[in-house]
């Protein structure tokens, strides 16, 4: 029999997967009409939000080839993608750099350019290997390099500095400072529980109080693909938890089957744009030109974890890389570290530092 916590686990998940089935199905209805078992087909092996990602960059691509073909999205046949050469789809990439859409103007880095180019080439390959299209022109046309951008993450008088802002009576002005004062002792748990464990954001969003076993201190946490990986904190975490736990089960609003760890002011679950918010907040009151969010404090906390261990291998199976070589991105602040040793190393007339 299935444990109650854990059917409570499972809800949370399912209903996010159903609210991404549901605006995928959406978008679909953008798109030309064979498109639709490009999604259905593929179902089986993508993950929902993949599949809502492929939405949206081929709703985009679509759009653009409505208007370079001069043809209705909603009369395109799967024979226009026969028709679609590989320097239109390079054109495509071009354009991505300024253009309109749904009256809206944007634009697209170089990852953004790969993501959507990943996308019709998924499209295309789908397609070929059902031998609905001839030929597949999307895989003839190269990824846009992608210049690697410095890793930004916080140093350990950084992270000392959040952390007591977060516990501070007084760090924002106004109304601001009212809510910060009601959640403080949430806020600096969360803070905790990213830098002690570099979870991601949409996994502590989906964490429930049962996933905790503080005589272990463990907790379950889904991964990506809904893998459930057991991962481990200290004892500063397990007291910023506790506090928030005694906190918790004093308000009166909150429904005593209401498993959720960490919940908003209006006693739901915690929004992943909620969390994201106190993160820039309270991290802007710290380091101002840094732009930390919950993805860099994962990064300082790969970073801290590869200083204390070495093992790159480890720091990749605690983050829940499936590719060692993502982990290795924490070798930046190392080798930071290392280029900074051998400048001051350097003397230019030749004598000894002192």
């Amino acid at each position: 029999m299935e444990k109650p916590e854990q059917k409570i686990n499972n809800d949370y998940y399912a209903q996010r997967k159903e609210r991404t089935d549901d605006k995928t199905e959406e978008i679909i209805y953008e798109l030309p009409d064979f498109a639709a078992e490009f999604f259905y087909g593929t179902s089986n092996n993508t993950s929902a939000l993949t599949r809502l990602n492929y939405a949206y960059d081929l709703r985009i691509f679509f759009d653009f080839v409505s208007k370079v073909k001069q043809i209705a999205i909603e009369k395109m046949e799967i024979t226009i993608l026969e028709e679609i050469k590989a320097y239109e789809i390079e054109r495509f990439l071009n354009y991505l750099s300024h253009y309109s859409f749904g009256g809206k103007e944007e634009s697209c880095d170089d990852t953004g350019k790969a993501r959507k180019l990943s996308a019709i080439r998924a499209m295309y390959k789908y397609f070929y290997n059902k031998d609905m299209i001839k030929s597949n022109v999307a895989s003839k046309v190269a990824t846009p390099k992608i210049h690697e951008k410095e890793i930004i993450r916080l140093e350990n008088d950084e992270v000392k500095r959040l952390l007591e802002f977060a516990e501070s009576d007084d760090v924002f002005d106004g109304k601001k400072n009212v809510y910060h004062n009601k959640l403080k002792v949430r806020d600096y748990a969360i803070l905790s529980l990213f830098l002690g464990t570099g979870i991601r954001v949409s996994e502590l969003v989906g964490l429930n109080v049962s996933d905790f076993d503080f005589d272990k201190n463990s907790f379950v946490v889904t991964r990506k693909g809904g893998n459930r990986t057991i991962l481990y904190f200290n004892d500063e975490v397990k007291n910023a938890l506790y506090d928030w736990l005694d906190y918790r089960y004093d308000l009166k609003k909150l429904h005593p089957d209401d498993d959720a760890m960490f919940i908003s002011l209006k006693y739901r679950r915690i929004a992943t744009r909620t969390v994201e918010v106190l993160v820039k907040n309270y991290a802007a009151k710290v380091t101002p030109l840094k732009k930390i969010t919950p993805h860099k404090l994962r990064s300082t906390f790969g970073t801290n974890l590869y200083r204390q261990t070495g093992d790159i291998y480890a720091v990749s199976d605690f983050l829940g890389h499936k590719d060692v070589n993502t982990t290795r991105k924490h070798y930046a602040a190392i080798s930071q570290d290392s280029r900074k040793k051998s400048a001051a190393a350097i003397n230019l007339k030749g004598e000894k530092n002192e």
